[in-house]
C-alpha cells in the first residue's frame, strides 16, 4: 500500500499489505453554506447571550482577540462580516483595536498579520501582537477555585467589550479548542499558562481529548471570566479549511455547542495498532505545535509500540522554548524531579515535555521523520531519527516484528480518534 503524505517536501512509503490496518483521515464533509452568511446568523442568533447591539453603545472600547498563526481559524473572514455590524451599531473604526492572542507563542511578523487578518485590517485598524512575558503589560485578575493566579493583558481591563474568535477542533490540553482558551492562554502570561497546562500534564490524552468538560477547561473557563471574556464567534471547519458551522454568544454556552458539531467532524474510528504512522498536519511550523500528532497516536498505539511522527517543523523545536531541546521529551516522574530540583521553571514546557514523553518514553517509543530538524536535535529530545518514512517503518518492524499492524493518521493534528 502506497500512502502519500501532505507535504511535498517528505516522500511518502509502501506499507505492506499484511502489515497495513488502515489509513484514517477526517470525513469528507461539504460546506454547503456561505460562510458570510453562517457568520452573520450566528452573530444575530447569539447562544446564551444578548445580540451585540444590545450589549454595546456609541463610545465603546471593543477588544477583539484573535488567534496567530498557529491556528488555521479564517479570521479575515470573520471580520469582514463582524466589523461592518460593530460599525453599524456605532462603533467606531478608533474604538476597535484587534490583539493577537499568542499564547506563549513568538510574536507574528506584519506579513503574517496581514495574511492572517488581512491587509485592509492591518492598514486600517490597531493590530497589536500580546506580550505575554512582559511584566509592564499585564495584570492580576484574581485566581481560580484551584488557586491558580490569573496575570492577563492589561488592555481587557480598559475594554467595554471583549469578542474572542476561534475555531474549534479537539485538544490534548483542554478537551478541545476555541471558547475560553482565546483568554488562557492567549492573552496571558507564562506564569498562568503553565500552571493550567501543567495541570493537563497529571492526566492521559485519553481521559482529556474530545471532551470539553474537564478540570483544565474547568481552570481556562473560570481564568476567561476573571479576565472578562464577553463574547466569543468560534467556527467549526471541515478538512479543507471550509467553514461549516459558526457558534456566537456566551463563551461557555456557545463552546459547548460547537464541541459537539467539532466531535461529529473530526472524530474518526480507529483501532489500536502495533505502529502508528502520524503527520501533524494542519500543525507544522515548529514541533511545539507539530506534537499535536504524536497526542492523537496516543489514543490508538498500543502499550510497547512504536509512533512514527512525519513533519517538515521549518522553525525547528520551539522558538520561544529552548528549555524543550535542552531537556528532551521524558516520563512525568523525571520531569518533577527537574521542577522540584529548580533546573525547569517554564511549566508549560514541563507539560509539554511530559504530553509526548508518556507516548515516547512510557507507553511506547517514537521515530521522527522532519526536514526542518537536524538528526542530531532529534536524538536529543527523545526521538529515533529517520530521513524517510520508509527507513522509518523498516526500523519500527524490525523493533515490533515482521507481522506488526501498522496505520496512518492523516490531518492527524485536528483528529480525534474514536477507539475501536
Amino acid at each position: 500500500m502506497k500512502i502519500d503524505f501532505l507535504y511535498p517536501e517528505i516522500k511518502g512509503v509502501e506499507i505492506p499489505n499484511k502489515n497495513f490496518w488502515g489509513r484514517y483521515t477526517l470525513a469528507a464533509r461539504k460546506a454547503e453554506q456561505d460562510p458570510a452568511e453562517l457568520i452573520r446568523a450566528a452573530l444575530f442568533n447569539p447562544i446564551g447571550a444578548e445580540p451585540l447591539e444590545k450589549r454595546i453603545k456609541k463610545g465603546d472600547q471593543v477588544l477583539i482577540l484573535a488567534d496567530d498563526n498557529t491556528r488555521s481559524t479564517p479570521v479575515e473572514q470573520i471580520l469582514k462580516v463582524l466589523l461592518p455590524v460593530l460599525n453599524k451599531i456605532g462603533v467606531r473604526r478608533g474604538d476597535i483595536k484587534i490583539l493577537i492572542a499568542l499564547g506563549t507563542h513568538r510574536p507574528m511578523t506584519k506579513p503574517e498579520l496581514i495574511a492572517k487578518l488581512g491587509e485592509w485590517v492591518v492598514e486600517q485598524y490597531q493590530v497589536e501582537n500580546h506580550r505575554w512575558a512582559q511584566q509592564a503589560d499585564n495584570l492580576y485578575y484574581g485566581q481560580t477555585a484551584r488557586g491558580i493566579k490569573v496575570y492577563g493583558n492589561k488592555q481587557l481591563k480598559a475594554a467595554d467589550l471583549i469578542i474572542g474568535l476561534g475555531h474549534i477542533v479537539p485538544h490534548r490540553v483542554a478537551g478541545f479548542s476555541g471558547g475560553g482558551k482565546i483568554v488562557q492562554p492567549g492573552v496571558c502570561t507564562g506564569e498562568t499558562t503553565g500552571q493550567t497546562h501543567w495541570l493537563s500534564a497529571q492526566v492521559s490524552g485519553e481521559e482529556i481529548m474530545g471532551k470539553r468538560d474537564n478540570p483544565v477547561r474547568e481552570e481556562i473557563d473560570q481564568a476567561a471570566r476573571l479576565i472578562g471574556l464577553d463574547y466569543i464567534v468560534n467556527v467549526v471547519q471541515n478538512s479543507a479549511g471550509q467553514i461549516i458551522g459558526v457558534f456566537a454568544g456566551d463563551f461557555i454556552a456557545a463552546h459547548r455547542a460547537g464541541c459537539e458539531l467539532a466531535r461529529e467532524v473530526y472524530g474518526v474510528k480507529i483501532p489500536q495498532a502495533d505502529i502508528v504512522i502520524t503527520d501533524s498536519y494542519p500543525a507544522d511550523l515548529e514541533l511545539w505545535q507539530a506534537a499535536k500528532g504524536i497526542y492523537t497516536a496516543e489514543l490508538v498505539l498500543k502499550k510497547g509500540g512504536v509512533v512514527i511522527l512525519v513533519t517538515p517543523c521549518p522553525e525547528g523545536i520551539a522558538t520561544t522554548h529552548p528549555e524543550v531541546e535542552k531537556y528532551g521529551y521524558s516520563s512525568l516522574a523525571r520531569v518533577k524531579t527537574l521542577i522540584s530540583s529548580g533546573q525547569l521553571t517554564e511549566l508549560s514546557v514541563a507539560a509539554h515535555l511530559v504530553h509526548v514523553g508518556r507516548v515516547i518514553k512510557e507507553k511506547g517509543s517514537g521515530i521522527m521523520v522532519s526536514p526542518g530538524i537536524p538528526e542530531q536535535t532529534i536524538k536529543k529530545i527523545g526521538f529515533i531519527p529517520a530521513d524517510t518514512v520508509d527507513q522509518a517503518l523498516t526500523y519500527a518492524l524490525a523493533q515490533k516484528g515482521l507481522h506488526s499492524s501498522v496505520i496512518v493518521l492523516l490531518n492527524a493534528g485536528e483528529m480525534l480518534p474514536l477507539v475501536e
